[in-house]
């Protein structure tokens, strides 16, 4: 299975960057990863609602850019499906038995997804009602995703 994290801006602090690689590194044993990062916009303080609208569409057309279309799409939506670490596993395990090769998380900006980008996914998944930083949602996503290839392994981990 090919695995893509498409995200919106590039991470800035260490000790981000060293959960996520080692995250890449567990991974690497269950499936093929790749990062993309794609180009983040500055908003500016006490942005308009129209000027934020305009950020998410630039980013999200980036998003589907990047975005391969033959990719099962799954974008972390605060108004996506909240599943447990099993549901999760059993969704990446039914995605591969029933032939999906590939599957690309979509992590958005600090304003979110566009229209276009939550219209494109296949499925949306929240995490929480809580608003997370994209940034460290990338170092969650990956540990989740770990998580549910050791269910899926009946490796231990979960518990």
């Amino acid at each position: 299975m090919k695995v893509t994290l498409i995200c919106v801006g590039k991470l800035k602090e260490k000790y981000l960057s060293q959960g996520v690689e080692e995250y890449v590194k567990r991974l690497g044993r269950y499936c093929s990863l790749e990062i993309t990062e794609v180009m983040d916009e500055k908003t500016p303080d006490g942005a308009s609602e129209a000027l934020e609208e305009q950020i998410r569409k630039r980013e999200g057309e980036r998003i589907l850019k990047a975005l391969k279309e033959d990719s099962y799409c799954i974008a972390l939506a605060i108004d996506g499906k909240m599943l447990s670490s099993e549901e999760l596993a059993d969704k990446i395990d039914h995605l591969g038995i029933s032939g999906v090769s590939h599957i690309s998380f979509i992590i958005g900006g600090s304003l979110g997804l566009s229209q276009e980008v939550l219209n494109r996914a296949d499925f949306k998944l929240s995490f929480s009602k809580m608003t997370f930083p994209h940034q460290l949602m990338r170092m969650i996503l990956l540990e989740q995703i770990y998580r549910s290839y050791r269910i899926i392994s009946n490796q231990p981990y979960h518990k």
